[in-house]
């Protein structure tokens, strides 16, 4: 692709994203043949809406915009963000795709009509579209309904020209609706690793400062929680299973970063608990993040049901070992249990206590862990997407062609 003009990809998002705005930032900085540009439904995002799973307005304090020229559609100052086929329908997709000069559209799968009205738009210019998302097969479901996503979700993939897997749980997912191994790319979930490692870089007089301001005890092991306080992340579950430790006569300092609709309820049952420490520092927005991860020495997600978790990469670029539910879409790639951390069972307030065990037993083992994590993470990375998306459009260019 290097002798053939830059090739102009369309995006199409319903809002700036903190995550993704890096990653098309990087690949405008470093391919001489992929332009990003995302297309916004909403600027949700930009003008400080509540943020449903935090349960209050977010800003993230990091650039959206920088680094390439995104394109809002009309109506996106008040435009809500919804999701379902029948939602954010937006008519202007039709003439941003039409009149574009792309070359190609990625979509992020298909939960709402402007992914469709995409698609048709790019079809009828002859460009292909790549879908990306987030679906694996270890999500619940009625027999019913994975009888009837059997069916149909096959026949619907047959519209696209190649599928960007997140990771391997999600391939594994497009390979059972019988798409073929040529047209999956991996293009995987990822996060700004060079801000999130540069910036977890303390020294030993920032750490202490940062261990100060939770009001933590400065030897004694401390585990961070970071996220939504949303039922399926189970934060209430890491409280009881300190607790547990505490009975056996091994005390760790607990911190729960986050918001959302369990809050109260965190609060109370840790108010409950008399021998260990419990840390509410609230929510931490994306440039605080780095060095509340380096403050502390173990991270954990017992989550349930969760599509990927990139709270997860956040925590391997600070170095940390990780203690993670399997039910975490990520773990699959990125936690390899006793070598960069411990895999457990959701919904087990014992196991996880064991987990956690496991890993603060031995403080030398548990930093070998992290340095695992760390080495993991860094090829979990923006190049990798980058990659693979110049792999999808020279494919297509090559189909095209012939």
């Amino acid at each position: 692709m290097s002798n053939s003009p830059r090739a102009r990809v369309a995006f199409i998002n319903t809002h700036p994203i903190q995550y993704f705005a890096p990653l098309y930032r990087y690949i405008n900085s470093h391919s001489r043949c992929i332009e990003a540009v995302p297309v916004y439904l909403t600027n949700y995002s930009l003008r400080g809406a509540i943020d449903e799973g935090f349960g209050r307005t977010v800003v993230w304090d990091v650039d959206l915009l920088s680094g390439m020229e995104p394109i809002f559609a009309k109506g996106a100052e008040t435009r809500k963000l919804s999701y379902g086929v029948t939602k954010m329908i937006v008519p202007d997709v039709w003439r941003i795709i039409r009149d574009g000069n792309f070359d190609a559209v990625v979509v992020h799968g298909h939960r709402i009509g402007a992914n469709y009205l995409a698609w048709a738009a790019a079809k009828s210019k002859g460009l292909p579209v790549f879908t990306r998302g987030d679906m694996h097969l270890d999500l619940p479901n009625s027999r019913l309904k994975n009888c009837l996503r059997d069916i149909l979700m096959p026949m619907l993939y047959k519209i696209y020209d190649g599928f960007l897997a997140i990771g391997s749980a999600n391939a594994d997912y497009y390979r059972h609706m019988r798409v073929t191994e040529s047209h999956i790319f991996h293009f995987p979930f990822s996060v700004d690793n060079e801000r999130f490692i540069n910036a977890a870089k303390l020294t030993a007089i920032e750490r202490a400062t940062e261990r100060g301001r939770l009001c933590i005890d400065p030897e004694r092991f401390t585990l961070l929680f970071a996220g939504k306080f949303n039922r399926n992340k189970h934060a209430d579950s890491l409280i009881r299973a300190v607790a547990l430790l505490a009975e056996r006569g091994t005390i760790v300092d607990l911190v729960l970063a986050g918001a959302g609709d369990m809050e109260g309820e965190l609060r109370t049952l840790a108010a409950q608990q008399k021998d260990i420490t419990i840390r509410f520092p609230g929510f931490i927005n994306q440039t605080a993040l780095p060095r509340l991860l380096a403050a502390c020495d173990a991270f954990a997600l017992p989550a349930e049901n969760e599509r990927w978790g990139l709270v997860v990469n956040e925590a391997m670029c600070a170095g940390l070992p990780l203690i993670v539910s399997r039910e975490v879409g990520c773990v699959r790639d990125l936690v390899h249990d006793g070598i960069n951390g411990v895999v457990c069972e959701p919904n087990d307030d014992v196991g996880l206590a064991d987990a956690i065990a496991r890993v603060i037993r031995d403080w030398e083992g548990a930093k070998v862990m992290g340095k695992q994590s760390l080495k993991i993470v860094r090829s979990w990375s923006y190049q990798v997407c980058l990659d693979s998306i110049e792999a999808a459009i020279m494919l297509s260019r090559r189909k095209k062609a012939g």
